[in-house]
Parts: C-alpha cells; sequence; structure tokens
C-alpha cells in the first residue's frame, strides 16, 4: 500500500510540475514574453496564493510539483515577509523574505560557483 501511495504522490509532483512548465512554454511560444518576464509572473503568482491564503493548501496535494518552480520560491518570500511583520512590525516584512529564502539563495551561490571551477564558459 506504501509503494503504491508513493507512486501516486510522484505522478501528482510530476504531472503538477509538468503543468506549469507546459503554461511557462505556451507563453513563451504564443506570446511575446520573454523567458524573465515569464519567470516573474510565476514568482508573483506564488506570492499571490501565499497571500491570500491557498498556497498551503495546493501545497498539501502538489507538494513539490509547485513547491520547487518559482512559484514556491515566491511563496516562500511572501510567508516570510508576513511572518516577520507579524513579529516585528512593518520593517519585517522587508526582510522577513530574505530570511527565510537565505539558505537557498545562498545554496544555489555556491553551487553555482563550483559549476563555474569546472566547466568553462564559451562565447557563441
Amino acid at each position: 500500500m506504501n509503494v503504491l501511495q508513493n507512486i501516486g504522490t510522484y505522478a501528482i509532483v510530476f504531472a503538477v510540475g509538468g503543468a506549469l512548465c507546459a503554461i511557462a512554454e505556451l507563453l513563451i511560444v504564443r506570446t511575446k514574453l520573454t523567458p524573465a518576464r515569464i519567470l516573474v509572473i510565476f514568482l508573483i503568482v506564488g506570492i499571490i496564493l501565499e497571500g491570500i491564503g491557498v498556497y498551503d493548501y495546493i501545497f498539501k496535494v502538489c507538494q513539490a510539483g509547485i513547491s520547487v518552480p518559482i512559484v514556491g520560491f515566491g511563496a516562500a518570500l511572501a510567508k516570510g515577509s508576513i511572518e516577520m511583520a507579524h513579529q516585528v512590525g512593518f520593517v519585517g516584512a522587508f526582510a522577513g523574505g530574505l530570511v527565510r529564502t537565505a539558505y537557498g539563495v545562498g545554496v544555489a551561490i555556491v553551487m553555482s560557483y563550483l559549476v563555474t571551477l569546472i566547466f568553462t564558459a564559451k562565447a557563441k
């Protein structure tokens, strides 16, 4: 039973993550939006979902399918800002998102640096 439950969870995560990628691809192909603008749109969607309080419910069903893409990063920024604003006040809203996402950003920076040590960039 546990194995079947895990397969179902993996299927949901894969489907949701794939759907987000498909939406992004459709936006690239069908509109004149650049990938950077689409990234910002997804980030803002995550912020809005967290701000109106529905992100946690979506996360319970979709798990990593919604939290790993940039939507999850936006939700984490919003959640940190909301928590710190409640604890510290208005100023906490500015620092909260950075505090909540600092670990992930730090790991991304270190890993990016390590990749640049291993591989060399080539001009096109």
